[in-house]
């Protein structure tokens, strides 16, 4: 269907190629858009699937039913808190004990107009959830993602969800660096600029390691567990999305897509773009803060001079 309104046809079940060999991370994985990926994927051979989430009796519920669906599924639970650096680098050196190599890597996990709170190691919940906590897991993982990308007729992805609403972020700065200074925005001002960070810095391993396939993604207006504390915290949205939401809100399997047409689909045409938005594979440049180059470079820098703080 979405062929026909200018986006690529994308149907999982007969597009996604055969993954045999395939070692795969798919990040938030016990629940909506994640869930559904590790689904798909799962019935295409891949050698291994970890779902990282943070709760494991989530995890082992979703793994549970993904193997009712495709019972010879290889999918384990790995452990992974993106609130909290520690628990990020334990999920991290956990993989790297189990495996020796990382083919396609999904960066799924999020939160969205969090009331506002701080992450272990100090920052805006949803700027430390949706970009420092995967920007940390990402670089531990890129000494194995880039062995694999050494090896003949490899094909590495990073794909990381962000979203259209990366134009919320403030007009003041796109990225709010002061971290101090975030819950002045907003919630959905905080949330515009942890989205524009993930474009940004998916912009940013492209430039820095040409030979891995990175690229962001928008699923989406997708009703799934992300708009629970809107619904709870905004009697107007709550009775919105009672009222139209199944009308205007695609559903999980069609948000999906996106995330897997760029995890599997050819990589010469999943490199044609930094961004894509809907209808799937629609190439986009985003706003003008995700198009400047030099956010993309601020970004990059201030985050490892911000890993680096952490002794990363």
């Amino acid at each position: 269907m979405f062929g026909l309104f200018g986006g690529k046809s994308f149907e999982p079940a007969k597009d996604i190629p055969d993954l045999s060999g395939k070692v795969i991370i798919v990040t938030g994985g016990n629940t909506g858009l994640g869930k559904e990926s590790v689904l798909q994927l799962a019935k295409h051979n891949p050698s291994q699937i970890y779902l990282a989430a943070r709760t494991e009796s989530k995890a082992t519920s979703a793994i549970e039913e993904i193997k009712s669906q495709v019972p010879n599924a290889k999918v384990e639970f790995l452990s992974l808190d993106l609130t909290d650096f520690d628990s990020v680098k334990s999920a991290a050196e956990t993989f790297k004990q189990k495996e020796q190599r990382l083919d396609i890597l999904v960066n799924n996990a999020g939160v969205m107009a969090m009331p506002y709170s701080k992450t272990k190691q100090g920052y805006e919940i949803q700027f430390g959830t949706n970009h420092m906590g995967h920007a940390l897991f990402t670089k531990l993982l890129l000494p194995t993602l880039l062995k694999t990308a050494e090896e003949p007729n490899a094909d590495v992805r990073i794909v990381t969800l962000s979203s259209e609403g990366h134009n919320l972020a403030p007009r003041s700065c796109g990225v709010i660096y002061d971290q101090a200074a975030a819950e002045t925005f907003g919630p959905w001002g905080r949330y515009g600029s942890a989205k524009l960070a993930n474009i940004l810095y998916s912009r940013g391993l492209t430039a820095h390691y040409p030979s891995l396939t990175c690229v962001a993604v928008h699923p989406g207006v997708i009703k799934t567990e992300l708009y629970n504390s809107t619904e709870r915290d905004n009697a107007l949205i709550r009775y919105g999305l009672a009222a139209v939401g199944n009308i205007f809100m695609a559903s999980v399997p069609q948000g999906t897509k996106n995330q897997l047409w760029a995890a599997t689909a050819a990589k010469e045409e999943v490199r044609k773009a930094y961004f894509f938005t809907t209808p799937v594979g629609s190439a986009s440049q985003g706003s003008g803060f995700a198009k400047d180059q030099k956010g993309v470079d601020k970004l990059w820098e201030w985050t490892e001079e911000e890993l680096k703080k952490h002794g990363y």
